[in-house]
């Protein structure tokens, strides 16, 4: 793995024939940079537009003679807390920040690409008239739910418990799907099907049940609204082929990234924030054959 200073204006900053990379940069004026249909495969998780500052912190216990809390066999140990990781999800007018950005991943997707937008309720409708738009309506090929279970529960409405991707392809008749490649799933009602098919399991659908990223577990980093890596496989492993570039332009704790590099894929990810960067650079760093990516950072 590699740092970088930025270069010179003139040298090109990206081309398909590099490493991977991992760029802190304003997405819009990076992406302006790169050349046209040079990704099988764009994901971003843009933020949500919740209106609120989405905040989190890292909490380890050390132990500790004079420590408030008791662990296993009466060791004491004291709570200490690590960097909070936060950025603001709130934009006046969210449309005119999304807007073009998604018109660069149109431009940048390859003629046989896909792109999947994460979205939630809140904006999603908007998304899906602006792409049918944007790509045309004969370009939409899924809208996923990934349904999950976690947190409070409204006693005044039914509990908001997914999320929405819209799935679009650049040509509808030459895009790359490969069912073959993702990772199967148990059967709800087992016993309706053969021995044989319970085994191999069944295809996903476009409704995914998958958990969170575990507080506790081992992908955790840190970072607000960090997705899991089972989600982001599925997508890898369904719309690109080993060696091809995957992009993601709201990189967040870099799911993407890990995702694709361990799936043999190449990447670039981008985002404006040095705390998404340092989890990123930890992050990929303790993935084994990981010198072929280079951090840089964009004026």
């Amino acid at each position: 793995m590699t740092s970088h200073a930025v270069e010179a204006p003139e040298t090109p900053f990206w081309t398909p024939s590099g490493d991977s990379l991992v760029v802190k940069a304003d997405n819009l004026r990076f992406l302006k940079t790169l050349p046209s249909d040079s990704f099988r495969l764009i994901y971003i998780d843009p933020p949500f537009n919740t209106g609120k500052v989405q905040t989190r912190q890292t909490m380890k216990n050390t132990r500790s003679t004079t420590g408030t809390r008791i662990g296993f066999k009466g060791q004491t140990y004291d709570t200490v807390k690590g960097v909070a990781l936060s950025y603001n999800d709130s934009f006046g007018d969210y449309w005119e920040f999304l807007e073009p950005r998604l018109e660069e991943a149109w431009r940048l997707l390859a003629d046989n690409g896909t792109l999947y937008l994460h979205l939630d309720y809140r904006e999603v409708h908007y998304a899906k008239v602006l792409l049918d738009a944007l790509f045309g309506r004969d370009c939409f090929l899924n809208e996923i739910i990934w349904a999950y279970d976690y947190g409070a529960r409204s006693k005044k409405k039914w509990p908001a418990k997914h999320d929405n991707i819209l799935v679009y392809v650049k040509n509808p008749k030459e895009y790359y799907f490969n069912s073959a490649e993702v990772d199967r799933e148990p059967y709800m009602a087992p016993g309706l099907v053969t021995p044989e098919k319970v085994a191999l399991g069944k295809l996903p659908t476009d409704t995914w049940w998958h958990t969170i990223v575990s507080p506790n577990g081992k992908e955790k980093t840190g970072y607000p609204t960090q997705k899991p890596e089972g989600i982001i496989r599925r997508i890898v492993q369904a719309s690109s082929a080993p060696g091809d570039w995957v992009l993601d332009f709201f990189a967040g704790s870099g799911t993407t990234g890990a995702v694709s590099h361990k799936l043999d894929r190449k990447f670039v990810l981008v985002d404006s924030n040095y705390e998404s960067i340092d989890v990123i650079k930890t992050r990929i760093s303790s993935i084994k054959s990981s010198s072929n990516v280079q951090f840089r950072e964009f004026f």
